[in-house]
């Protein structure tokens, strides 16, 4: 039996007029001139989507691509440009922080506030106010102003809002990542439960292992526009291209959607010096505030990452192959430099690192002007979660330990998971049970 339609949005688009000035917006709404006074912003253009009843469903694209703007319309708080979103369901939302919620309030008074703008009566909020508080635990601090509240200790309350009014379809976009790891455990334990329950979930963050293991299916936007759907790892695949500029964006064509192969075929174009070089547009995952220092001997003068398909990125799979590469451009003649990369989490503790030294791969001299290009490639058994990347060149002088560049967190790395053990990383144990 075919599940019933949840949420449907046909044809939405999204456009902002945007002015210079405040007169030209004055101008504009009187009519004055006949000049037009704004520029158009389409944050959406003829987006369409389809998600059913009982599916958790994940939206993910690169920050502006309209992620939270649909998320807006579906749930009412704002109204289309153009097309149409039937919603068939009980909708809680939680979007940004502070939405639905009166900062002079105290917890309790947000409570029944919420409560009351979704349509629960008084006696139904008193009924579910143990509920709502044991979920948040935030303590005594439920009697005070929301706006003295913490970004964890206000997440803690709006989500438990959110999930114990009893909705048929829930909403998230992005909130959970300001809560602590055991609440945000709590928080997708909560999502399992809806799951079993048949409820529908439309969910928004950048945590790709938590879009890869709670979803069932993807879809991906980009500058308003959908480029596609479908299973989580084939999505969040063609996400890490358009993270690395390694696509042309498509002009948006009614009723048209591009398949993976014609992602790859875009991706190709990319890799072979598209306007949008691969090289240009890594910055997302680049430090602009990484520690740099070093007496120059040698400098690096480029860095990257490439996953097992040789495709730049900052996203790995979990149980793939990588590699780190970086070129290093000699100012003055070395004896034997050192190659080394270093692996911290965002704590900034040291999980794993090597250089040429401990894996005895290069123990030659090199000449002033002579570029090397070094590559580290393994299996990456870190656990879901993002990281850091740092690199360097040293050596010895006289047996005096030199550091000629280093770069200190230079990258972030974000390892994709749909299975994390205890740790810091899998050691891939094989089980039996006899």
């Amino acid at each position: 039996m075919e599940q019933k339609i949840a949420i449907q949005v046909t044809n939405v688009e999204k456009v902002y007029k945007l002015y210079e000035k405040p007169s030209d917006r004055l101008k504009d709404a009187f009519g004055l001139g006949k000049k037009c006074h704004h520029t158009k912003h389409h944050a959406l253009t003829g987006i369409n989507m389809t998600i059913r009843q009982g599916e958790c469903v994940g939206i993910i694209g690169t920050n502006g691509s309209g992620k939270s703007t649909i998320l807006k319309i579906i749930t009412g708080v704002l109204s289309p440009t153009g097309g149409s979103v039937t919603v068939n369901g009980r909708i809680s939302a939680l979007l940004e922080l502070g939405a639905g919620f009166n900062m002079e309030y105290n917890g309790i008074e947000n409570i029944y506030l919420n409560g009351t703008m979704i349509g629960f009566s008084e006696k139904e909020i008193d009924e579910k106010l143990d509920a709502i508080l044991e979920f948040a635990d935030i303590g005594e601090y439920v009697y005070q102003p929301v706006k003295t509240y913490s970004s964890g200790m206000f997440v803690r309350l709006a989500f438990a809002v959110a999930i114990n009014i009893d909705p048929e379809i829930l909403i998230v976009d992005e909130a959970l990542s300001v809560g602590d790891v055991f609440f945000q455990a709590k928080c997708y334990h909560k999502f399992e439960e809806f799951k079993e329950m048949g409820k529908t979930i439309v969910f928004v963050s950048h945590d790709l292992s938590s879009i890869s293991k709670y979803c069932d299916r993807v879809i991906l936007l980009n500058q308003g526009v959908k480029l596609g759907e479908g299973e989580p790892k084939k999505m969040i695949d063609t996400y890490k291209q358009v993270l690395v500029g390694q696509y042309e964006t498509p002009e948006p064509e009614e009723g048209r959607l591009l398949d993976d192969i014609q992602l790859r075929e875009m991706a190709a174009r990319g890799i072979d010096g598209s306007k949008h070089g691969a090289l240009e547009e890594q910055t997302a995952a680049r430090n602009p505030e990484l520690l740099e220092y070093g007496s120059k001997k040698a400098v690096i003068t480029e860095y990257y990452i490439t996953d097992d398909k040789g495709i730049r990125t900052s996203a790995v799979l979990k149980g793939s192959r990588f590699t780190i590469h970086m070129k290093v451009e000699m100012r003055e003649q070395l004896q034997t430099p050192i190659f080394a990369f270093t692996i911290k989490n965002v704590r900034g503790t040291e999980i794993t690192g090597t250089n040429t030294m401990f894996e005895k791969a290069f123990l030659e001299s090199v000449g002033a002007g002579e570029v090397k290009e070094v590559t580290f490639t393994q299996e990456m058994n870190l656990q879901g979660g993002d990281y850091l990347l740092s690199l360097g060149v040293t050596g010895y002088e006289n047996d005096d330990f030199t550091v000629y560049h280093r770069l200190y967190d230079v990258l972030n790395m974000t390892v994709i998971s749909d299975k994390d053990t205890v740790g810091f990383y899998d050691m891939n144990s094989v089980i039996e049970v006899l």
